[in-house]
């Protein structure tokens, strides 16, 4: 009898240190996964802004090599040389409309996205000096054309026509920019509560042993930017996460009246798991 009542002993400890296991590899592996996906969301972002400086870039080359094409044909004779001069200088301008669109465009993905470099920074803001710069150029390169009285009615309404174009486009991205950080904003909300058993189960959030998983009162919940919460005061002396984080975000500390104070670490990853934090105290 003693025999069986020890090998139970055994087997009941081995169940215990494989569910033991089983629950620390699930912890592991979703961790894992979360930090996998920041990973991929940073490498995405930084692909995206290489390609849009790819286009700048290639935009300034066509760019110079119209302008090039201009000072040669306004040099020639005949109708060939005005006809030249109308579709280069209608190239040039279209170029630069699009090269203001597509750095408006990536300073705004600097400013709401991830990846934050001081040296993206200072690329684009030499990209706008380039962009000043060559306006001024082709102001010039207006001059020397009216200095030869070369008149094109065309071309003077093509510009009239790309300026309220580059008008409409700073109108859209105004309207992108604030879907964009509707957007953001949303990504980045979550929301916490904490109280006593009693209090919890009141609001229905904690049913049968369980969190969560009935019709739970949210109005009960206070809402945040994941981004700016850093530490979260419990006033107890007590404290319990009834809600799935990764261990590794979060520190639960105590402050000097011996109260618990819970202090997010790595926000990405302790609410990847869960936009509702539940913290049980006493």
């Amino acid at each position: 009898m003693k025999k069986v009542l020890f090998l139970a002993a055994c087997l009941l400890t081995l169940v215990a240190c494989n569910d033991g296991k089983k629950t620390s590899d699930l912890a592991q592996t979703s961790q894992r996964d979360s930090l996998q996906r920041i990973i991929e969301q940073k490498d995405n972002e930084i692909n995206d802004m290489m390609g849009l400086l790819n286009e700048v870039e290639e935009g300034f080359r066509q760019i110079n090599e119209a302008e090039k094409r201009v000072s040669v044909a306004k040099d020639g004779e005949g109708a060939s040389r005005a006809q030249q001069i109308r579709e280069n200088m209608q190239f040039i301008q279209q170029r630069m409309a699009e090269n203001r669109e597509i750095i408006a465009k990536l300073r705004q993905q600097v400013k709401n996205g991830s990846v934050k470099s001081a040296e993206l920074q200072k690329t684009i803001e030499n990209l706008t000096k380039q962009l000043e710069d060559k306006d001024h150029q082709i102001k010039d390169l207006y001059a020397q054309l009216e200095a030869k009285d070369i008149h094109i009615e065309e071309l003077d309404r093509t510009v009239t026509t790309l300026n309220k174009n580059v008008n409409t486009l700073q109108d859209d991205n105004a309207k992108k920019a604030n879907t964009i950080n509707a957007q953001d904003k949303q990504l980045n909300t979550a929301w916490y509560v904490f109280g006593t058993k009693k209090e919890l189960k009141e609001q229905n959030i904690l049913v049968g042993g369980k969190v969560l998983q009935s019709n739970f009162n949210k109005s009960y919940f206070t809402k945040v930017d994941i981004r700016s919460l850093k530490a979260l005061k419990l006033y107890s002396k007590s404290a319990k996460l009834l809600t799935m984080h990764p261990s590794s975000s979060y520190k639960l500390e105590r402050d000097a009246q011996d109260q618990y104070v819970l202090h997010i670490t790595n926000p990405q990853i302790f609410w990847s798991t869960s936009k509702y934090l539940v913290v049980q105290v006493k």
